[in-house]
């Protein structure tokens, strides 16, 4: 025992290992258990205060920031409530078409806007709206529902699109680093998305029709809207610059939370903006700011102390992988990537799964370039909210209970794992890809 105890990774899985208990619980809100992980990892010292408070200093963080003042604008100047009116005359009709909707528009979008958090940013509005024309009011179970959808949607469902989310891009540059493979977006593209992708979609929307029904109806007023207003037009012609501006990052290369905190900077000043102090501060949540940065901070504090690295290694002894039993050593190794999910969340499993991918091939015969890509199906099915930050900002922006986000992230995994993962399986043997 006094071994344990004055092992070097002892105090931080401690505070690790605490910190995740009380995310996966809610015993404590979500912000507070931040609070205490940086204050407890500060006092131990268990990194510098760089890495612990790194998740302040990620382009994650500041595409949150910049999501919720870019929302209340949209809200505040009416372009929200128009584009919903558009929406809200045709998809209205009946629950499933209107979740189906909602699921489709976020994997759509994910094909032209890189960024996650952006997509939410721009979505929750909109979908907001549009439940409230029909008669779907927000702290309802058909509003989470269809909150919920904006955020599984637009996480889960993008990482079937190379581009298109964090973890993606994580794997991407540390295949190219570690290995130089260089993925490409077609054959990306064509391995995941029938399953991942549609199969995925259609149970998502299964599961938020049976989990949290509602009953829309067609909006009453039918009267053609009013021109647009001067700050609906200026707003508007802010928002496609920076659309266009995500959309073409790989040319400027400017990254989409550098233009989003551009755009949050002109909507708040003085004048010239289209927001207030005061609804900013009503606005913004910072609660959820102050969360996603401790879940990104934890993930980076999980990496350089080492214990990734020690969970991986001790994974890779435990786990059956064996070229012997083909489908075991692809059900072992999602089972790996769903455990680091647990203890570096979505952005950080990649970083470390693709450098251990090598020794899997290894151990289960394998070709390198599949086990690299067996591990989207499981950092891309959290088991907890708190693994993926998109669906932690969803729940903020729609204030969704912990709860709810529990109950679809727990069905939605068992969904995938007993009948999504054969199927994968399957699709990457069709591709003679194991």
């Amino acid at each position: 025992m006094s071994l344990w105890l004055t092992h070097p990774l002892f105090l931080p899985a401690v505070i690790i290992g605490i910190t995740i208990v009380l995310w996966a619980t809610s015993l404590l809100p979500e912000f507070i258990t931040a609070l205490l992980f940086f204050t407890a990892a500060m006092v131990a010292k268990i990194a510098p205060a760089e890495v612990i408070f790194g998740g302040f200093a990620s382009s994650a963080f500041w595409l949150v920031f910049s999501g919720f003042v870019l929302g209340v604008a949209i809200r505040k100047t009416g372009l929200a409530d128009r584009a919903a009116r558009a929406l809200s005359a045709r998809l209205t009709h009946s629950w499933p078409l209107m979740v189906a909707s909602v699921v489709l528009l976020t994997y759509a979008l994910a094909f032209v806007m890189p960024s996650n958090m952006g997509r939410i940013a721009l979505l929750m509005p909109i979908v907001a709206a549009m439940a409230g024309r029909a008669g779907i009011n927000e702290g309802t179970r058909a509003w989470y529902g269809l909150a919920l959808a904006v955020g599984f949607g637009t996480f889960q469902l993008s990482a079937t699109i190379l581009p298109a989310n964090v973890p993606n891009l994580v794997m991407s540059g540390a295949a190219e680093g570690s290995y130089g493979i260089h993925l490409n977006y077609v054959p990306y593209l064509l391995l995941h998305t029938p399953v991942l992708g549609i199969l995925k979609g259609l149970i998502l929307i299964g599961l938020i029709c049976w989990l949290f029904p509602g009953r829309p109806h067609a909006p009453k007023d039918l009267t053609p809207p009013a021109p647009m207003s001067r700050d609906e037009k200026r707003l508007a012609w802010l928002l496609a610059l920076v659309l266009i501006m995500w959309v073409s990052e790989s040319w400027h290369g400017i990254g989409p939370a550098w233009t989003g905190l551009a755009a949050s900077v002109v909507v708040m000043l003085p004048r010239i903006g289209f927001i207030s102090g005061d609804e900013f501060s009503s606005g913004v949540n910072i609660r959820t700011c102050i969360y996603v940065a401790g879940i990104l901070g934890l993930a980076i504090t999980v990496t350089q102390t080492g214990i990734g690295g020690a969970v991986g290694d001790a994974l890779l002894h435990v786990m059956p992988l064996d070229p012997a039993n083909p489908f075991t050593s692809f059900l072992a190794l999602t089972g790996i990537t769903t455990a680091l999910n647990f203890i570096m969340t979505a952005n950080g499993v990649p970083a470390l799964y693709t450098t251990l991918a090598q020794s899997f091939s290894q151990a289960t015969g394998f070709p390198l370039l599949s086990v690299i890509m067996i591990q989207v199906l499981g950092y891309s099915t959290p088991l907890l909210p708190y693994q993926a930050s998109p669906i932690v900002v969803a729940m903020g922006l729609g204030k969704v209970p912990a709860k709810a986000g529990m109950l679809l992230c727990i069905a939605l995994a068992l969904a995938t794992y007993l009948v999504l993962l054969p199927l994968d399986y399957l699709w990457f043997t069709v591709l003679g890809r194991l």
